[in-house]
Formats: C-alpha cells, sequence, structure tokens
C-alpha cells in the first residue's frame, strides 16, 4: 500500500489515502516519486474544467527512481533517475506522422485504465496518465524518460510539465527572437518557466503581468525588466512600455477570456499571442472582423510547450547546469499530500509560484 491523493469525483474534496499497485506488467515501469509539482491543470481535473475519467489519482509533474520493470523495458533499470512524461506520443497517429508528437492523438488514452485500488477495492485511473500525487506510481513505459545527470530529482520534477511548457511556448510556439519584447500574462509555475525562456531567448524587455503584486521579487529574479499589476487597462501599460507600439509577443498563462483578450490587445500590430492556459469550453473570447484585419496579429494555442521531450530535455538540462535557468527559484513552498488543497485554494487566489510535493 502506498498513500496518495485520490479524486473521487469531479467537485469532491480530494481524499488522501492508501492505495493498492500492481507490480508492473510487460512495458511498465514502478517509480518511487521524490516530488510531485501542483499544476494548475491537476485543479482543471477537480473542477471539471479537463474532464478524465474519475475517480483518480491525481498529479502528472513529478520525477523519482525506478523500483521495477516490466518485460519489454530496456531504457530504464531499477535505480534510475527518470522524469515522469504525462503525455506520451505513439508515433502512428497523424500529428505524430507530422512530426507534432505533442498533439498525439493517443496521449492520454492511458487515463482510462485501471491504475489502483483502495483498500475496499474501489477502482482508480490515473490522472493524466502517471498520478504523480503518490508514493509510487506505475506507468507506461513511454511515460517515463531518463532524468539529466547532476538535476536533483526533487528539482527535476518541474521538467515533467511547467518547465517544457514554458520553454516550449517561447520556443516553438512564439518562436522569440532576440530583442524582441515579451508580456507574460500570469506569474505561476509556467509563468516563471516563460519569464526564464524569454531571457534565454534573448528579448530585450519582458513584462511580467499578474493579479498580486508579492510577485514581482519572484517575476524579476526569473527575468522579468517590468512588472504590471493586473488591471482592466493593462493592455495600454505594456503599449506604454513598449514606445506605444506593443510587445512583440504575449504568452497567456492563465486560461482566461479576459486575459487571453487582454495579451492580444497588448501586441503591436503584426505581433503574436500564445495562449498556454486551459480555459473552459463555455468561455468565449470575442474579436470584430475589422479588428484580425487591420492588426494582423496572430493568436495560437500551445499544447505542452509544443514539445518534444526526449528533444527537448537534454538542451533544457544544458541550460540548467549552466545556470542560465534556475528550477529551485520557481518553487515557493515544499508541501506533502496533505498540503495539496492548500496549494489549490493559493492557486485560485493566485498566490505564489510552483508548490511541490517533496516525498
Amino acid at each position: 500500500m502506498v498513500r496518495a491523493a485520490v479524486l473521487p469525483a469531479v467537485g469532491a474534496p480530494l481524499e488522501i489515502t492508501d492505495i493498492e499497485l500492481p507490480e508492473p506488467g510487460p512495458g511498465q515501469v514502478r517509480v518511487r516519486l521524490a516530488a510531485a509539482g501542483v499544476c494548475h491543470s491537476d485543479l482543471s481535473l477537480t473542477n471539471g474544467t479537463m474532464r478524465l475519467p474519475v475517480p483518480a489519482v491525481l498529479g502528472h509533474e513529478g520525477a523519482g527512481t525506478v523500483v521495477a520493470v516490466g518485460e519489454d523495458v530496456t531504457h530504464v533499470a531499477p535505480g534510475d533517475g527518470v522524469v515522469l512524461n504525462w503525455a506520451p506520443s505513439c508515433g502512428n497517429c497523424h500529428p505524430c506522422g507530422l512530426g507534432e508528437v505533442w498533439l498525439c492523438a493517443n496521449a492520454l488514452k492511458g487515463a482510462a485504465n485501471i491504475h489502483a485500488r483502495t483498500a475496499d477495492g474501489t477502482e482508480l485511473h490515473p490522472g493524466l496518465n502517471v498520478a504523480a500525487f503518490a508514493q509510487e506510481t506505475v506507468v507506461a513505459a513511454n511515460c517515463v524518460l531518463p532524468s539529466p545527470a547532476g538535476i536533483p530529482l526533487t528539482d527535476a520534477a518541474l521538467l515533467g510539465c511547467a518547465v517544457l511548457t514554458g520553454y516550449g511556448a517561447v520556443h516553438h510556439s512564439a518562436r522569440v527572437r532576440a530583442g524582441e519584447s515579451v508580456v507574460v500574462y500570469g506569474i505561476g509555475g509556467v509563468g516563471l518557466a516563460v519569464l526564464q525562456a524569454a531571457r534565454i531567448a534573448g528579448a530585450s524587455k519582458i513584462i511580467a503581468v499578474d493579479v498580486s503584486p508579492e510577485k514581482e521579487d519572484l517575476a524579476r529574479r526569473a527575468g522579468a525588466t517590468d512588472y504590471v499589476v493586473a488591471h482592466e487597462r493593462t493592455a495600454k501599460d505594456v503599449r506604454g512600455l513598449t514606445g506605444g507600439q506593443g510587445a512583440d509577443v504575449a504568452v497567456e498563462c492563465v486560461g482566461r477570456p479576459a486575459t487571453i483578450r487582454a495579451a492580444w490587445d497588448s501586441t503591436r500590430r503584426g505581433g503574436r499571442t500564445t495562449v498556454v492556459g486551459i480555459g473552459g469550453k463555455d468561455q468565449e473570447v470575442t474579436f470584430n472582423a475589422l479588428e484580425i484585419f487591420h492588426w494582423g496579429r496572430s493568436l495560437t494555442g500551445c499544447v505542452y510547450g509544443n514539445s518534444d521531450p526526449e528533444r527537448d530535455l537534454p538542451v533544457l538540462a544544458e541550460h540548467i547546469r549552466a545556470g542560465r535557468f534556475d528550477l529551485s527559484m520557481m518553487v515557493t513552498e515544499r508541501i506533502a499530500l496533505e498540503g495539496i488543497p492548500a496549494a489549490f485554494d493559493n492557486m485560485i487566489a493566485g498566490k505564489g509560484g510552483r508548490a511541490l510535493v517533496v516525498f
């Protein structure tokens, strides 16, 4: 039996309870977690914004040590450090054939599997495939990647979602070029990764926007040159900081219609807006036909940073080892499993960066 955070139903409170994991079967790996980040996507599962089978063990951003492997697993062995990959690509669907592995049509099929059972026999699914809010988990072999050498596993946990997403949003989706100006809406875990990635890309001005004035110091440590506390006319402030033109690039990490619209309005004529935040299907963002023509701006979605973890993790590891990307500064709170509900509350209130469950 291992301790885990279970979502019994959409809208229900998390339950911290013991679960029984099976031994790894063919093509599976059992991992003892070192740490797991508390991500907004986990919150989106609890409130129904994202819909996957429940009851489920939540958590998808994590790293740990391989305990055991099933038959046919050769790329990792017991004792190896690994990073969990919650969205493994199948390699066979149409997006994978195009090289767009972040859009794999089969990436989340594993979430429908039976992952574990509670003491009373209730069957549990693996939330977002990997069920990282647990002392140990059993995952498909393609859900684990060797952890980069020289990076503590507790830090490496962030690579599994926030860092790949934020780095990829800048380098793969927005494709920020040296000398461009960037505005980032929402300074949580992903936003902090975006700020660092924009600095690495050589952005000349990096403007952080958040509802909380308390996050300014954190944002500046991550690379922000300017900080704006969000209000009704934030876009005007951003244009004022960019010579009246607007930013070259906006990255939205909140997923709300108002912030998506503000991010769009913050960019110059011909500017680029990348939306990372996940909003609800009943939330609409509106534009008129004339402004789309006049401004010549682009608006793009961004899934998992448009990243290929096998390609991008080694690149990120080099930035981390060279001191260009700081994982530890993103963590504003280290908690136990029991602290996850409070971390969700802080997320809703716009407090802090990344909360990290440390086992």
